[in-house]
Order: C-alpha cells, then sequence, then structure tokens
C-alpha cells in the first residue's frame, strides 16, 4: 500500500470492517488522510454480524494488534469509527475501553486514544516473559509435531522470506505473528497461548514498527528452530526460539529508546 501524508512517514492504513466501511486513523502529524482497500495482504478484519457488537469489535482490533496492523502511536478515533461501521459510539467505546484496560491502547486525553509506546522496563519484562513461555512452547512442540504440522511451519517460514525479499513489511510481520503462535497451537497449551495473545497484544505495533528495518534479525532464528523441531530436540529448540527473541530486542530496543517520552494518560469521557 503506498504512502499518504505529508511527509511520506509509516503509519497510514485502514482497517476493513464490510466492504464500504474503514477506521480512520493517523500517525503523529496533525494530517488526516483516508485510505480505503485490503490492507496486510488479505488480513480480513470484517465485520460480522453478531449480537455482541462491541465483543466483536474488540476480538478484530486485538487480532489487529497482534498481527501488527497498528504501530506505535496510531491514533483511533471513537466517533469517526463508530460512523464509518454504523453503529453507535457506545460498543466501539466499550471495545476501546477494554483495550486500554489490557495496556494496549492508551488514553492521552479523553479525545486522543493511541497504541501506546511501550516503555524500555516494560518491554524488557515482556521479553523476559516471551523468553520463558516461548521456550517452553517450542520445546513442547518440537516433541509433539507431526510431519503436517512441521510442514506448515515451513510453509509460514518460506511465506515470511518472500514478503521480505518483496518489500511486503506488513504481510512479513502477520506471518512472523502466526509463526511464533503456532508453536504454542503444536505444543497444545492454550494457557499458555492466551497469556502470549496478551502481552502481544502490547508487542504487536512495536514488533511491527521495527520488522522492516531490522533485517535479518526478525528470522534467522526461525531457521535452527525449524531443524530442532525436525529432529524432536526440545532443548534445542527452545534455545532456538530463545535466541530469536534477545536477537530482536536489539532493534526494538533502540527504537524505544528514540521515543520522546509521551503525556500521561487521561480519563475517557462521553
Amino acid at each position: 500500500m503506498s504512502k499518504v501524508g505529508p511527509d511520506d512517514s509509516p503509519g497510514w492504513f485502514a482497517l476493513i470492517f464490510g466492504r464500504d466501511a474503514v477506521i480512520m486513523m493517523h500517525h503523529t502529524t496533525n494530517a488526516e488522510a483516508w485510505v480505503s482497500g485490503q490492507t496486510m495482504s488479505g488480513f480480513d478484519l470484517s465485520l460480522l454480524e453478531h449480537d455482541n457488537l462491541g465483543s466483536t469489535i474488540y476480538q478484530k482490533l486485538c487480532e489487529a494488534l497482534m498481527k501488527g496492523a497498528f504501530k506505535p502511536n496510531d491514533r483511533l478515533k471513537i466517533r469517526d469509527l463508530a460512523e464509518r461501521l454504523g453503529t453507535s459510539v457506545t460498543p466501539v467505546r466499550d471495545a476501546i475501553l477494554r483495550l486500554v484496560q489490557d495496556q494496549a491502547l492508551v488514553l492521552r486525553s479523553p479525545r486522543d486514544i493511541r497504541v501506546p509506546m511501550l516503555t524500555r522496563a516494560a518491554y524488557l519484562e515482556i521479553r523476559d516473559i516471551r523468553v520463558s513461555l516461548e521456550g517452553m512452547a517450542a520445546a513442547r512442540a518440537a516433541g509433539k509435531a507431526t510431519p503436517d504440522q512441521i510442514a506448515a511451519l515451513e510453509s509460514l517460514l518460506a511465506r515470511n522470506e518472500d514478503a521480505m525479499a518483496a518489500g511486503n513489511t506488513a504481510l512479513a510481520t502477520e506471518l512472523n505473528q502466526i509463526f511464533h503462535f503456532k508453536l504454542a497451537e503444536i505444543a497444545d497449551m492454550p494457557v499458555l497461548g492466551d497469556i502470549l495473545r496478551r502481552l502481544w497484544l502490547q508487542m504487536g505495533p512495536l514488533i511491527a514498527d521495527v520488522y522492516g528495518g531490522a533485517g535479518r534479525a526478525m528470522i534467522d532464528h526461525h531457521y535452527p528452530l525449524m531443524d530442532a523441531i525436525r529432529r524432536h530436540d526440545g532443548p534445542a529448540a527452545a534455545i532456538a526460539i530463545q535466541a530469536d527473541i534477545l536477537l530482536a530486542s536489539g532493534p526494538i530496543l533502540e527504537r524505544i529508546d528514540a521515543e520522546v517520552p509521551d503525556r500521561a494518560p487521561a480519563v475517557l469521557v462521553s
């Protein structure tokens, strides 16, 4: 998708909730633009009919955050979102407030809802938890993986390489998230998977922000991980995924350290 805005900076995109509706958001500049169309090479954010509209919106936004469709400092406007969805502001506000409680969004002012930039301390805590949990999942996955599951991981890795080679950072970021979550699925550890989803709500935007510029640091250790899984070598698989997470922390910490501190959060009002 082409970049838009006065400085052609990244961070502008639209998330589709149905054929004619888009979410409007923008980065830290004051300019505004509408962008409509599918994003993330087929990532489907279509809004389904549901009794609990707020829950549906919440789940869709969670997916978008985890897969890197948002980046730090992107702004969400409740009223614009509601108008485009053809609904009242109430279910949209409910979904946003749940994401604020999840620490996936922050209220900088009553009308300024942003995807936050993690602090260095928060990132390092999440990173260390991921090292432990994803290491456990990788070790268990290596022992349990079937030939079909190994083939699925290999396919994700190959598609990720193709996306990176084509300069499709959005798709590469999404495939990276799917690859990591696939390990917990193969390990058959649903509780661990739920914990990871909460961590990736906060991590997804930051990973997306650095993925394109981080080069091979974001993917190289997936290859020794795959070698370990093919051998059903749990300890080696754990070491490989842990090295992957730790290597990626270099560019992520550089991005955090370059950020200007935000204002304090505010309280959302009607």
